[in-house]
Parts: structure tokens; C-alpha cells; sequence
């Protein structure tokens, strides 16, 4: 499976840094990927759904480490990318 677009949406609101919209092969839509910054730097969240006892489950999400850290990979460089254009956060 490998990511096939990648649309960045920039915002500055604590700790958020941007949504993110990615497709799979070209053919499923994954929205509100999140990037945020965090005490080790930038990571990425997947999208989530609060919970009436307010926490947070994933509603999408990779099932290995290994997808995990490509998918952050992929997105983290085309947001540093729209970052540079875009400006400091």
C-alpha cells in the first residue's frame, strides 16, 4: 500500500500544526490526519473519535510500526515542504 497524494492544510493552534488528507494507492481517502508538535518534535496523529469518558480511540490507523513510520515519513517531509513555503510556526 503506499501513499499516492498527500494534501497538507497548515493552522496554528497549540500544539497542532497542520490536517492532513492522504490517498492509498490511489483509490481510499484517509481525512483529519494530524500533525503535531510534540516534546520530541513533529509527529503524526491519525484521525481519532472522543469518547464520552473524553478519551480518544483511532478510527484509522496502521496496524504495524514499520506502515507507522512510513506514513509519518511521507507526510512529515511534504509538510516540512509546505511549511518552508508557507512560513514559521
Amino acid at each position: 500500500m503506499d501513499i499516492t497524494d498527500v494534501k497538507i492544510f497548515p493552522i496554528e493552534e497549540d500544539k497542532l500544526r497542520a490536517y492532513v488528507t492522504i490517498t492509498l494507492d490511489n483509490c481510499f481517502v484517509v481525512r483529519d490526519l494530524k500533525v503535531i508538535s510534540g516534546a520530541a518534535g513533529l509527529f503524526l496523529a491519525m484521525p481519532a473519535k472522543k469518547r464520552k469518558d473524553g478519551s480518544y480511540k483511532d478510527v484509522a490507523h496502521p496496524l504495524n510500526a514499520e506502515t507507522r513510520d512510513r506514513f509519518e515519513k511521507i507526510v512529515l517531509a511534504e509538510y516540512e515542504k509546505v511549511a518552508a513555503v508557507v512560513g514559521p510556526h
